[in-house]
């Protein structure tokens, strides 16, 4: 996942400000688990809109 990724995900799910503070080790695992979670979402979504065209 790209840093760029990464970093609109946690904007998204409400902890950017623990990555700003502490860097990608400060967040907790549960984030973590959200930010991977979100972004097979968006994968899959991608996924369904490519297939359409």
């Amino acid at each position: 996942m790209s840093e760029k990724m990464k970093i609109e995900l946690a904007k998204e799910l409400g902890f950017y400000d623990v990555v700003q503070k502490e860097g990608w080790g400060g967040i907790r695992a549960k984030d973590a688990g959200n930010m991977v979670k979100r972004a097979i979402e968006i994968a899959q979504e991608q996924l369904m809109n490519n297939s359409k065209q």
